[in-house]
């Protein structure tokens, strides 16, 4: 019997079918096809991408050389670029150079400028969906943009004409561009609105934002009342230090310890407001509020990191040239691109030279032939809580005035545009304090059932002003004491040097004066009674009357955020300085040396020594020593105690990426703080773990918290100390095994580097959004996670995306010795050769010349372009 036979015997089900290995092979076949096929259209739609994003990214480069028509100008202007692409603009006329610093500075940041208007009058989520209607929520309620409105209304005219000619040159940069828009509108799908002059306010006022934002602390605050005590709270909120060096004040022994300063008592009206009792869900509002804000402020940008920055000026005294040397580093949230844009403007007379804000006219900080000038904040409280009286609701409502007197709320209707939503309406309540609209901020914190209104100097239009025409025009400092009395805020502390070797101080910006000009109040620290007529503004301190110094005795003015006010001084400026070690490091420096040259500012700039984080360390290290580890743990967890003890007693301070020391300083003091703190509030390690970010403890910020630890580890008081504890040794080495634990440290403690721990990490808002996008890029678009040295207690104040936004040194030697570098550099174009030229040298404290006159400027000059009419 044959094969075929056979097979026809078999039962059907048990038959092969000679057909199907044929279909099957097929199957696989045309699968395998498609495979290929799909790949093929991947790599090529990957190309294809990769090639249109750089073509993208190339296209919307300016044009940097050659000539260029531009509506708009009266007579041709020069633009000469440095190898940096530093814009040295040269006009026949003062408008001209204005309209010409809009356009250049357009045609580098477009994206930016619309970004920034966008962030402060609160429509990102008309471009960027409905993750951003939480931000923009949040800044309709603050009335931003309805702050701005009325401020353009009663600007003065001089100032309003330079905004006028600003937004002409940024119109016509638009409409240049309109073809090759930058990439950013691209990938979202949109083009720029025209610019107007309320765009350069809301610019200004987003600033004003970051830097006097503090009514999140008063209710943090207030929280954290509720549940400890009043000696407990004094600990925590130290309202200065024997560290502070006041400008002004005669030198002190900095290493000898000063009476305790007296605590400003709590406010007696704190226990009228009736707190809310689901403290649970005031705590979410809290801690989600704080996260949003996050988005919006450096303050609330990562642990210790509050806008501000350091400032010196030193007379010729000190200095190896005989004329002053003037120095700025102003500390604020790292973005791509940096907040600044370097610029030199000339024509005519008026030259001057320094750091441009994009989005508004003239140089904020810099020099000109004759003056030098530089600000840190002055964090001075210029906001208010009231906790209003209400009755009715809708159209009804109603607030009860200090009189007693019923008056109607005010309602500001405003709509959120969502991208691929729908709109949402938001109706914002106000009420009234003197002439200002105060708003009601229910929609922040919903739990809250009180009426809570924020009072704010940026509500006061008259306070929003743009004087920096004035400012870069002085040329001595009556000059420019005249121009920045006009200055409304955000208040900060001006730095001074020229060119006939005077140095100066003076704070500046409008700061309220509560209760009565003759006899202040004290400031409170929680929200008040609206009704109490001592929370009300009598007025703002006057110019005359704020801190001030000028050609001290020692040579020397320095601020770095911390306490400014002399002994005696009679107006109330704030409770919430900065930390002082900052501004003491400085003055210890400057004090002790001569001869001083750039370089040495330089080297001063990028300091990293803490003597917070020394001291604690010594306690730390005496701890382990006294603390019978041997005895309590077992042989593994005694050795590494006493490694940890022996590589803290002889470190000296220097908060370097490679320093073992101040990784395991920094984790103990943050698992410090847990400990004590938790303890108080009632917060078990197994509780603490459950509640993560919503933990009481995360309520905790102040300006002085660093030394709030410093002396509490210090004096070691009794009532600090957790039950489970025999003694503070045993706490504070139960705070370095924890805190190493809490940081995963590695077994060899001397392999854990300080760098990876406060690690900087600067990414493109939206080109590194998408790992997808990144990758069809195929270039860099930040700098990636790096490790970095200094700490929020250091000069050189670093966090993840928060430090140095530029640093400036002037030499009034030779302006051409000057120095200036921003963060990443001029554009924020992965294509550019400017996008982030500036970064290494950032990075590893080195600086960029700052040519002034025309034959350095000539000398440096590497592109030539020519606006002609």
């Amino acid at each position: 019997m044959d094969s075929n036979s056979r097979a026809q015997d078999l039962p059907a089900s048990n038959r092969i079918s000679p057909r199907k290995p044929r279909r099957a092979k097929l199957w696989l076949t045309g699968f395998a096809v498609l495979l290929i096929l799909l790949v093929i259209l991947g790599v090529c739609g990957f190309f294809y991408g990769r090639h249109w994003m750089q073509a993208a990214l190339h296209d919307s480069l300016p044009q940097v050389d050659g000539q260029l028509a531009v509506t708009g100008l009266s007579a041709p202007v020069t633009v000469a670029r440095d190898a940096h692409g530093v814009p040295h603009i040269t006009a026949a006329t003062v408008e001209d150079l204005v309209f010409a610093q809009a356009y250049i500075t357009a045609s580098d940041r477009l994206w930016q400028m619309d970004a920034l208007r966008r962030h402060a009058g609160g429509t990102l989520a008309e471009i960027l969906g409905s993750g951003l209607v939480e931000h923009d929520t949040m800044q309709r309620t603050l009335q931003l943009r309805a702050a701005a409105d009325r401020a353009l209304a009663v600007l003065p005219a001089d100032q309003k004409h330079w905004l006028d000619i600003y937004a002409s040159g940024v119109n016509a940069s638009i409409a240049a561009q309109h073809d090759h828009l930058p990439i950013e509108f691209k990938i979202l799908r949109y083009t720029p609105e025209p610019w107007t002059p309320r765009d350069s306010l809301l610019v200004g006022i987003a600033m004003f934002q970051d830097l006097t934002t503090t009514f999140p602390d008063e209710l943090d605050r207030e929280a954290l009342s509720a549940k400890l005590s009043p000696d407990l709270l004094a600990d925590l909120y130290p309202v200065g230090s024997w560290r502070d060096h006041p400008v002004g004040q005669p030198t002190v022994d900095l290493t000898a310890p000063q009476p305790e300063i007296e605590q400003v008592p709590l406010d007696e009206s704190q226990s009228k407001l009736n707190f809310p009792k689901q403290f649970e869900d005031h705590l979410r509002d809290l801690q989600h509020a704080k996260a949003t804000l996050a988005q919006v402020s450096a303050r609330y940008a990562c642990e210790g990191c509050i806008s501000g920055s350091n400032g010196w000026a030193v007379s010729g005294a000190k200095t190896a040239s005989g004329k002053p040397l003037l120095s700025s580093d102003m500390h604020l949230s790292h973005n791509v691109p940096g907040i600044w844009y370097m610029a030199s403007l000339e024509s005519g007379s008026f030259h001057v030279s320094g750091v441009t804000l994009p989005g508004t006219p003239f140089v904020i900080v810099g020099h000109n032939q004759h003056i030098a000038w530089g600000f840190t904040n002055l964090g001075a409280k210029v906001q208010d809580l009231y906790v209003e009286q209400t009755r009715g609701t809708g159209s009804s409502a109603e607030f009860q005035a200090a009189d007693g007197s019923w008056h109607p709320l005010l309602h500001q209707s405003e709509v959120i545009k969502v991208k691929g939503g729908k709109d949402i309406d938001l109706d914002v309540s106000l009420t009234q304090h003197g002439n200002v609209a105060t708003p009601i901020l229910s929609p922040i914190y919903p739990h809250d059932k009180r009426s809570v209104a924020l009072r704010w100097t940026l509500y006061d239009p008259a306070n929003v002003t743009s004087p920096f025409y004035a400012i870069n025009s002085a040329s001595d400092w009556k000059s420019l004491c005249a121009a920045t009395s006009l200055f409304g805020g955000p208040a900060q502390n001006l730095q001074y040097a020229d060119d006939q070797g005077h140095i100066g101080y003076h704070a500046i910006g409008r700061v309220p004066v509560r209760g009565s000009m003759t006899t202040p109040t004290l400031l409170s620290p929680v929200p008040t009674d609206g009704r109490d007529l001592l929370g009300e503004w009598a007025g703002y301190i006057p110019f005359d009357a704020m801190p001030q110094s000028y050609d001290p005795p020692g040579g020397i003015v320095a601020t770095a955020n911390s306490r400014v006010t002399p002994d005696g001084y009679p107006f109330p400026l704030t409770l919430d300085w900065a930390e002082p070690y900052r501004n003491e490091r400085i003055w210890k420096v400057l004090q002790a040396k001569s001869g001083l040259v750039p370089a040495d500012m330089l080297i001063l700039q990028t300091d990293v020594y803490s003597d917070f984080d020394k001291v604690v360390a010594q306690r730390l290290a005496y701890a382990i020593d006294h603390a019978n580890v041997d005895a309590n743990h077992d042989a593994a967890r005694a050795k590494r105690l006493h490694k940890a003890a022996d590589i803290l007693r002889i470190w000296d301070g220097t908060v370097a990426i490679d320093s073992s020391a101040a990784a395991i300083t920094d984790s103990a003091r943050r698992a410090f703080l847990r400990l004590v703190l938790g303890s108080k509030l009632g917060i078990t390690d197994d509780v603490a773990l459950s509640l993560g970010k919503d933990n009481p403890v995360n309520l905790y910020s102040w300006g002085e918290s660093l030394y709030a630890e410093e002396q509490i580890i210090v004096h070691q008081p009794a009532r600090w100390l957790p039950a489970k504890y025999a003694d503070w040794n045993a706490l504070l080495t139960a705070a370095v095994e924890k805190g190493l634990a809490d940081a995963k440290a590695p077994s060899d403690l001397e392999k854990w580097h300080y760098g990876n721990v406060r690690p900087v990490d600067i990414e493109h808002p939206i080109l590194s959004q998408s790992p997808a996008l990144r990758l069809v890029l195929g270039m860099p678009v930040g700098t990636g996670v790096q490790p970095q040295s200094g700490d929020s207690s250091t000069i050189k104040q670093v966090g993840r995306k928060f430090g140095p936004s530029e640093r400036l040194t002037v030499d009034f030697g030779d302006l051409d010795h000057s120095t200036l570098n921003v963060v990443l550099g001029e554009s924020p174009n992965p294509e550019s050769p400017w996008f982030m030229d500036q970064w290494p040298g950032w990075y590893h404290g080195t600086t960029l010349p700052m040519p002034f006159s025309q034959a350095a400027t000539s000398a440096a000059t590497a592109h030539t372009l020519t606006l002609v009419p």
